[in-house]
């Protein structure tokens, strides 16, 4: 199998600021993990949360 490209989303509630946090989805159908970054340093660490732990982490974050 082919290693798939990340295209990586920022989130429409995301300010001009930079304070962001991007997530390449288009894996996780391939490979079960949702990678994370932080978009201020693109060349910097990537989390990869697995699918049911991204949708805990997105829950969490709704929650406050």
């Amino acid at each position: 199998m082919e290693a798939q490209p990340l295209h990586w989303l920022r989130s429409s509630y995301s300010g001009q600021g930079g304070d962001c946090v991007e997530v390449a989805a288009n894996v996780a159908p391939l490979t079960g993990t949702v990678p994370l970054r932080d978009s201020k340093r693109p060349e910097g660490d990537v989390i990869a949360f697995g699918a049911r732990a991204f949708v805990a982490f997105l829950g969490a974050v709704r929650q406050g």
